[in-house]
């Protein structure tokens, strides 16, 4: 059995946020046919428990932890190196060593690099094949970051979009392959890095529907005769927050207005000051972390997703359509998914479309099921066929070095 790295920039386990999802399931299929080699941060404490677990599972483990102080501190150093502050977050002498040593005793044929911000760790070891999945093209989430900011932080994030572009096309320059979420990303970032197109793939996630499986019961988590809307995610993400403070400020008013007893809940881990202040609008409810989402999907009339800065394919609507909901979503949360028959609920960012959708499911007498989004998530976004798309691009990505090699060769031959 071959050996592979895999370098993540956040512990693959447990499935419980967004792209630790998509490097949970990809760790899942690597162990299945390789002895894998895992680096990976921990910047939440409550990941540490699953530590055991994974290095039970794995050839080999390095697990640095990623406190907020160093982090920053790490970043700050990349101000004054010209380099993206996300590089320099990730630096981490006890890593390097680790990959380093890996690299020279087990010489795995494969290295996988999930996220930009540890392709740092490999980029001078050209002997084996390497992947890289930046999963978006998160430079250009840093832009939309910019243009939502003034002052300092724009100018900031303006450098960060800036910097992280150029990091990103020096990767996919040195790497064999590079995976995107989507087709629509991948086209996205053969359009930023042209020369480096024939490289770079589009794989989905997937959706476990045996466990996002609207036939189960759940204990219903609402008060009895809740009309609820349901937003759930990480509360520490920008773009979460960004999400849910423009709903309840721009769309809520007009629900509650019309719907008294509607209530808005925000369902996911470690909210901040400014998400938890939007507890104190009437009936907007913070949950902060629960130990299961899926009853707040399950007895909720409507799901809703308002993202406005995103990229790539939103788990929180695969996984909402999986339960047969109603999804309120903005054209950005639906972006890589596609339109299909039967939908319900609408894709638009507009206030007062979101607002009367919503007030329109929230008048039914109980929550409404809709078997063809499940039934479009089933026939496009299976993690095993998936999986198998993104093991083939692993296996097949040519040498990058033996690529330039024969370009260099032709050039010759034609002069």
């Amino acid at each position: 059995m071959q050996s592979v790295l895999f370098l993540c920039h956040r512990l693959p386990w447990p499935p419980s946020k967004g792209d630790k999802i998509r490097s949970y399931h990809v760790l899942q299929r690597l162990l299945q046919n390789y002895h894998v080699y895992l680096g990976a941060f921990v910047d939440d404490p409550a990941d540490w428990q699953y530590l055991p677990a994974v290095e039970s599972a794995c050839a080999g483990v390095c697990v640095r932890p990623l406190k907020p102080w160093r982090a920053r501190w790490r970043a700050l150093g990349s101000l004054a190196s010209g380099k993206p502050l996300t590089v320099g977050v990730y630096r981490d002498r006890a890593m390097q060593r680790w990959v380093d040593a890996v690299l020279a005793e087990h010489r795995p044929g494969l290295v996988l690099c999930y996220s930009s911000g540890v392709a740092p760790f490999v980029m001078r070891h050209r002997e084996a094949r390497r992947v890289m999945d930046f999963v978006d093209a998160d430079s250009d989430k840093w832009r939309q970051y910019a243009q939502a900011r003034h002052g300092v932080a724009r100018m900031l994030y303006a450098r960060e979009a800036r910097k992280l572009a150029e990091s990103e096309r020096a990767i996919a320059l040195e790497f064999d392959a590079s995976l995107f979420v989507s087709e629509a990303e991948a086209a996205f970032f053969r359009g930023q890095v042209p020369v480096a197109a024939g490289k770079v793939r589009g794989v989905a996630n997937g959706v476990d529907g045996d466990y996002w499986d609207p036939q189960l019961t759940y204990l219903d988590p609402y008060p009895v005769g809740t009309r609820a809307l349901a937003f759930t995610g990480a509360m520490d993400y920008r773009a979460n927050v960004d999400a849910v403070t423009w709903f309840v400020h721009e769309v809520w008013p007009r629900i509650v207005q019309q719907q008294r007893d509607a209530r808005f809940y925000i369902v996911g881990s470690n909210p901040g000051a400014d998400v938890r202040s939007l507890g104190q609008t009437a009936g907007v409810v913070v949950t902060g972390r629960v130990p299961d989402v899926r009853p707040y999907l399950a007895h909720a009339h409507a799901v809703t997703a308002p993202l406005r800065i995103a990229r790539g394919i939103q788990n929180k609507v695969l996984e909402a359509l999986a339960m047969e909901k109603v999804v309120l979503a903005t054209p950005q949360a639906w972006e890589g998914i596609g339109d299909f028959a039967g939908r319900q609920g609408c894709i638009s960012a507009s206030p007062e479309v979101i607002a009367n959708e919503a007030l329109r499911w929230l008048t039914a007498p109980q929550p409404v099921r809709v078997p063809a989004a499940r039934s479009m998530v089933q026939a496009h976004f299976d993690w095993a066929r998936n999986l198998d798309a993104y093991e083939a691009v692993l296996c097949a990505a040519p040498r990058a070095g033996y690529a330039l090699a024969a370009r260099a060769a032709q050039v010759e031959a034609c002069t």
